[in-house]
């Protein structure tokens, strides 16, 4: 039974899993949208809006280890998303992503989306 289990498995161990959603969030701090699967899309919105939610609280040490421990790898995507993302939304409650349904793909008909910024 899946009780009080809110995330997607997607069909991979937890450290693959780790690495995917890390790599697919610093993809989309970097350029801005991304382009996947409908239910890695959703699981890449959860973790996004958990940094921007830990970012916008400001610069101070906590935040940066905080989400220096999400994503551990580059600095300066870190560096992007507390100077140039999250005080856009320092007024927003939440919700700073939208997700776009983008139709089937055609080699496996698997539901695409777009993860993307909210303006």
């Amino acid at each position: 039974m899946r009780h009080r289990l809110a995330r997607k498995k997607l069909n991979l161990k937890p450290a693959h899993k780790r690495s995917l959603l890390r790599n697919q969030v610093m993809h989309l701090i970097t350029f801005g949208s991304l382009t996947s699967t409908k239910t890695q899309v959703k699981a890449v919105q959860q973790l996004a809006e958990k940094l921007v939610t830990i970012a916008r609280k400001g610069n101070d040490f906590n935040s940066r280890r905080r989400a220096k421990q999400l994503l551990p790898y580059k600095d300066d995507v870190l560096a992007k998303l507390f100077t140039e993302i999250a005080p856009r939304y320092t007024q927003r409650p939440g919700g700073y992503t939208r997700v776009i349904p983008m139709g089937k793909r055609a080699s496996d008909t698997a539901t695409v989306a777009t993860l993307r910024w909210v303006e």
